[in-house]
């Protein structure tokens, strides 16, 4: 779906600048989505949806002819000889009637589905995978970047992992970024964490206006004059390389954590642990992001940032939703990436993002994932 980005006059996106170069607010164009033939969706076999002529089609005709077959039995039971050896004729083959199949097996419209999602331009890349055990992709991401008058590069990135649908998530990749970059506007740089903490708040708030269901955890990187910001809620999570080793910006946002419990249950809230799973009222795996209307009293959109200074050891920022940081861990994906990132002449950063997900998928991982890097040394001057 795409949709245009209007800058404010902020210090940020000027427009007395260079015309800012405008990426996907939630998905690029995809340059490898596969056709709907080869979708490896689930199917239920045509064989068990065309009844065959020569089977029952209901238990009424099933038991007539399962009667008939065990009264020639018995004939043969009564005329034969001791020493005859009696073969029990197996019953026909049953077909299942159509609408006894569950709804989760029913086959599924796969109009407007995506399975990849590849986003490769300078100073960042992007992978989006949709999960094998999932229906339609529900993770997203956004990309902004403005050329300054004295050749540095500032933008703000976006990975977005929206749960019960993707409403919550499109909606955050389309309009988080801007609001944070007019909320910027209104203040100093003393006051970036404060104006990041607005941007998420009003998204939610425009979300919430919707009546929609859904939610969706997020991680954002606003770079400016040198400096890293770096946000989120929930469990989409940031990890910079600094000098090889991997530094986590962020902290994810679970029920189990132990101040994010106590803060729920100051509430009236409870976190129970089902199958291994710590959730919100026997719910929700995550404690903070944009919508869940609700939890609403619960689950909250107000993020955690951290500000610091891009020096040259600082390397490349690795944004990611939860399906790689749940098999791959942060040092490993530094060091996956890095030999395809960092040293070499050709850069393949979205190599490195495959890669990384690839990683994750032969782990075990059946969740949608979305992998960023973004090379930190192109955007200060």
């Amino acid at each position: 779906m795409p949709c245009a980005i209007a800058l404010t006059n902020s210090p940020i996106f000027s427009p007395s600048q260079q015309t800012p170069k405008l990426l996907s607010p939630y998905f690029c164009k995809p340059s490898s989505v596969s056709s709907p033939a080869n979708h490896k969706s689930f199917y239920v076999s045509s064989s068990l949806l065309s009844p065959s002529p020569k089977s029952p089609l209901s238990p009424l005709t099933y038991n007539r002819n399962l009667r008939e077959e065990e009264e020639k039995e018995e004939a043969v039971c009564s005329t034969s000889s001791s020493s005859t050896i009696l073969k029990r004729k197996r019953p026909a083959r049953i077909t299942i009637p159509i609408g006894s199949l569950s709804l989760e097996h029913a086959p599924r419209e796969e109009s407007g589905q995506m399975d990849e999602v590849e986003v490769e331009e300078e100073g960042y890349s992007v992978f989006c995978k949709r999960g094998k055990k999932r229906g339609d992709m529900e993770d997203r991401y956004s990309a902004v970047i403005d050329h300054a008058k004295d050749g540095s590069k500032q933008a703000i990135f976006g990975v977005f992992d929206g749960h019960g649908g993707a409403k919550a998530a499109e909606f955050a990749a389309k309009n988080l970024g801007r609001n944070i970059i007019n909320e910027v506007a209104l203040r100093s740089e003393d006051g970036l964490e404060e104006a990041v903490r607005e941007g998420y708040l009003s998204t939610e708030t425009d979300f919430l206006k919707l009546n929609t269901n859904g939610g969706s955890c997020c991680v954002t990187a606003l770079i400016q004059n040198g400096q890293l910001i770096v946000s989120n809620a929930g469990d989409c999570r940031a990890v910079m390389s600094r000098g090889g080793v991997a530094e986590a910006l962020t902290v994810d946002h679970r029920p189990s954590r132990q101040d994010e419990m106590e803060r729920i249950q100051s509430l009236g809230g409870y976190v129970d642990c089902c199958r291994g799973v710590w959730r919100i009222q026997g719910s929700l795996a995550v404690s903070r992001g944009i919508g869940d209307s609700h939890l609403k009293r619960w689950v909250i959109a107000e993020p955690e940032t951290k500000i610091l200074t891009i020096e040259p050891e600082c390397e490349f920022l690795i944004l990611a939703s939860d399906g790689l940081w749940e098999k791959v861990t942060n040092q490993e994906a530094v060091e996956v990436a890095r030999p395809l990132c960092i040293g070499v002449d050709n850069v393949q950063r979205l190599s490195a993002c495959k890669k990384l997900i690839d990683l994750a998928v032969m782990r075990g991982s059946s969740d949608d994932i979305s992998a960023m890097i973004i090379q930190l040394s192109q955007f200060v001057q």
